[in-house]
């Protein structure tokens, strides 16, 4: 893939990660594209290296879980040295509040482990353009030329380099594409940019929204009318497929056509005719039909709704575009995008940040409304920021949106290094924890009798399940103080099942070490 993929020069790379075999892996992927690689086999030596020599590594390469320090502890230790290097942090975990706890502390980008070599690549490029200031803002909008291509288009994660790359390959013939996906998630930019990639760019882009459109003047606006076709026609219309001609037409929500207007679409696709309302013959046309919808066309199909000729002669190359919640890789980067294009446009004129706390909030979000409402959201912001900096505070609709946000914002990011060992068994199962006065107090008890669970009974013969499951019950409910959606998390079943189970046991949550009445 070029591109928007391809690395401007190389860099230096410090990798920090404990597993001999991840080292290994990360370095061939990330020399394979031209860069130096420095190694480090945990965060004590990563961070020796970085103060020793701040100002050679471009990016740093961090895994999350590793013994003596954790990332997490790296992140803060760096943020505290003073050290603005682009931090990409690997976890085996995709949970969200492993990423937005990352993110809280500083991190550039995330990868999921195992990462593949282009994911990888793609995220070492967008923070080298961020070391180097040459962050371009683009919107996923028409440019000033009025061409938008793949470079247009702001992705890091695998399922977005997977759409671009079957858009490229589609790009290379006049394939009919049907563009599949919620609404708001980047159609149109996706169909401008397989427009512009081909042998017909340069020619005539034409947007239709099928769903815009009242029913019974779909027909005139798609193929066109002669004057006095019907009440109304004062004078003869072009349709949209005649200013497309040679070019690309773009029927959004083609699964909104009436079905009478499915019938002469399907005569234009198979024969390269249209019928304009009130002529005696039809017109040739050559066009290259990109279609999109955000219905199931084939659900649409059985229910009698579309055509199932018309479904099979478009969906000849299907690409379905990820709505935005699926993936959060690409929220960092569409921020910082959308933040410096709008601060740019400003009267002021002035480059708008974004902080990291602003950063964790809008990843933690599942944006309903796609791209289409973060740019809104980002719009909003910059607009009405009174600082140099979006924070927290700027996005207050968001915030309001996210019950949980507050647990999340108070999470404890670096423990005391007294209760490393033991905070890391905690984290390796979830990095969501408890505020640091919980922490303190179960460390205080980590090792008294009072918080071991017990595998035998006196009898020396092992315990039953319901009685363990009992126990670790009432410990979760002290260890985090009643908070029943937390306790239901780390135990990992639902709060439902989990009042259920209080119930069964006769755990009272307030006083769980006493039998409820």
């Amino acid at each position: 893939m070029t591109g928007y993929n391809e690395l401007k020069g190389a860099g230096q790379i410090l990798v920090v990660e404990d597993d001999p075999v991840q080292r290994r892996l990360l370095k061939n992927a990330i020399e394979r594209h031209g860069h130096v690689v420095h190694q480090a086999e945990n965060g004590r030596i990563g961070l020796e290296m970085v103060k020793r020599d701040a100002g050679l590594f471009n990016v740093i390469v961090l895994d999350l879980m590793m013994p003596e320090m954790t990332g997490l502890e790296f992140l803060e230790a760096v943020h505290e040295f003073g050290t603005q290097i682009p931090v990409i942090v690997q976890t085996g975990q995709g949970g969200i509040e492993t990423v937005v706890q990352a993110m809280r502390a500083g991190a550039f980008d995330f990868v999921v482990k195992p990462v593949s070599p282009e994911r990888i690549a793609t995220s070492i490029a967008n923070a080298m353009k961020l070391d180097q200031r040459e962050v371009k803002a683009r919107s996923g909008r028409r440019s000033r030329s009025g061409v938008v291509g793949f470079d247009d288009i702001v992705s890091a994660s695998p399922a977005m380099l997977r759409v671009i790359d079957l858009a490229q390959r589609a790009a290379q013939s006049n394939i009919p594409v049907v563009l599949e996906g919620e609404s708001g998630v980047g159609k149109e930019l996706v169909a401008r940019a397989i427009q512009s990639a081909g042998d017909r760019s340069g020619k005539p882009f034409v947007t239709v929204n099928c769903g815009a459109i009242p029913h019974n003047l779909v027909e005139s606006i798609l193929f066109g009318h002669e004057k006095g076709a019907f009440t109304g026609a004062t004078e003869r219309h072009t349709g949209k497929f005649m200013e497309a001609d040679g070019g690309t037409i773009f029927l959004d929500e083609i699964g909104d056509l009436p079905l009478e207007v499915q019938v002469k679409l399907l005569r234009a696709v198979q024969q390269g005719e249209i019928e304009t309302v009130g002529a005696r013959t039809a017109h040739k046309v050559n066009v290259r039909l990109i279609s999109a919808t955000n219905k199931d066309l084939i659900e649409e199909v059985k229910n009698g709704h579309f055509r199932e000729d018309l479904y099979y002669r478009l969906n000849v190359f299907p690409i379905t575009i990820p709505a935005l919640r699926k993936r959060k890789e690409d929220i960092p980067h569409l921020v910082r995008v959308f933040t410096d294009r709008f601060s740019s446009e400003q009267k002021n004129g002035h480059r708008m940040t974004v902080n990291s706390a602003a950063l964790a909030l809008l990843t933690a979000y599942d944006w309903p409304g796609n791209i289409r409402q973060l740019e809104n959201a980002i719009f909003r912001a910059v607009v009405l920021a009174e600082g140099p900096e979006l924070t927290e505070s700027d996005f207050p609709q968001i915030a309001a949106q996210l019950p949980e946000y507050d647990v999340i914002d108070h999470l404890a990011l670096v423990a005391d290094n007294t209760h490393r060992d033991h905070d890391a068994e905690f984290a390796a199962s979830d990095y969501s924890v408890p505020p640091p006065s919980v922490l303190d107090a179960a460390h205080r008890h980590a090792d008294s009798a009072e918080n071991a669970i017990a595998s035998v009974n006196p009898a020396g013969e092992v315990r039953k399940l319901a009685d363990v499951e009992e126990e670790l019950i009432r410990f979760a409910l002290k260890f985090y103080r009643g908070q029943m959606s937390q306790v239901a998390r780390k135990l990992g079943i639902g709060r439902s099942t989990l009042y259920r189970k209080l119930k069964d046991y006769g755990i009272d949550p307030d006083n769980p070490q006493k039998d409820a009445a």
